[in-house]
């Protein structure tokens, strides 16, 4: 309460301290918004009386108050635009839509702002007129096939085109090329056509190489069967030679082992009759009977009688064999 009546009882402020008050404040109020931070990838053009006076880079600055003018805020950022489709004409008479993204950057912040009046719709018209001049020296196919060709062109011719406006063209593309809808029917048909004539082809080719590998197969296994065939008759053949070579031994055998033994002309005679009555055992139609039958018939006679007297070494020499007969040579006769 006591406080209250002070102020009540304090003298009046005087105006002009009023007014140095706020000028003061005034002044601050300019000075501080006329001090500016520039940030980063970012530059001002700053124009003084309506000239260009600079370009502010990142950092803080002053302007002065009511003669300079910040002109324009320029991004030094790569920037996309996406322009929306433009007709164009092909060699052959064909009309497309085709929408391209450019890709730039600004390089000179004072030409980009005193170069051209609204730089991006340059761009966009520039852009189009370049792509209707390099279309129309194409084919529709080779049109929807040049993609890197085109965007490669457009770049360079805009690259140049946009350089005196402080604009560098990094990349252009074609983001869409819609041709006509006869045109994407007849496309569609050729595409199917060619993935069916593919399939075909590719079914062939699996016929061809089942055939092949079925010949194949049915060839091994000829060659597999000749080759047992002929190692089974080779195995046969070297077992009957070996089973006549080991006849023909046993009996070479034989023939030393008789000739070591120096059989009796009684036992040869013998081997003779035993010969005879293998020949004669009924199978035959005609026998053949030598001219010296009698001498052998008298010589069995003989070695009979030595069986049946069981005494064959107390008997006399002359009586062990009996002399045969002299028969003069004759011609066989035959018997039925």
């Amino acid at each position: 309460m006591k406080n209250f009546f002070a102020l009540l009882t304090m003298p009046a402020i005087s105006p002009a301290i009023v007014i140095v008050a706020v000028l003061i404040i005034l002044v601050a109020i300019i000075i501080i918004s006329n001090i500016k931070v520039v940030p980063q990838a970012y530059a001002y053009v700053i124009e003084r009386l309506g000239a260009y006076q600079s370009t502010w880079g990142t950092g803080l600055h002053f302007k002065i108050p009511f003669i300079d003018k910040i002109q324009k805020k320029v991004s030094l950022k790569e920037q996309v635009i996406d322009f929306p489709p433009q007709p164009v004409i092909t060699k052959d008479n064909v009309t497309m839509q085709i929408d391209t993204v450019v890709y730039f950057e600004i390089t000179d912040p004072k030409m980009y702002t005193y170069g051209v009046e609204r730089p991006i719709s340059a761009i966009e018209n520039l852009s189009a007129t370049t792509l209707r001049n390099i279309i129309g020296d194409m084919e529709l196919d080779h049109t929807l096939t040049s993609r890197d060709v085109i965007n490669s062109k457009i770049r360079v011719i805009l690259d140049e085109a946009t350089d005196p406006w402080g604009i560098k063209v990094n990349r252009v593309e074609l983001k869409n090329i819609i041709p006509p809808r006869e045109i994407q029917d007849a496309m569609e048909k050729q595409m199917k056509a060619e993935r069916e004539r593919r399939a075909r082809i590719l079914d062939a080719e699996g016929e061809k190489r089942s055939a092949i590998l079925i010949a194949e197969g049915q060839k091994e296994s000829a060659i597999l069967k000749a080759d047992a065939i002929r190692e089974t008759k080779i195995r046969e053949a070297q077992g009957e030679a070996e089973a006549i070579i080991t006849v023909q031994r046993a009996l070479a055998d034989g023939i030393k082992m008789l000739n070591e033994a120096n059989p009796s002309e009684a036992v040869v005679a013998l081997k003779s009759l035993e010969s005879f009555e293998k020949a004669a055992d009924g199978r035959a139609t005609k026998i053949i009977i030598p001219s010296q039958i009698q001498g052998i018939a008298g010589l069995a006679t003989s070695l009979k009688e030595l069986v049946v007297d069981g005494n064959v070494d107390r008997m006399a020499p002359e009586k062990a064999v009996a002399p045969a007969r002299s028969v003069s040579p004759q011609r066989p006769q035959s018997m039925e």
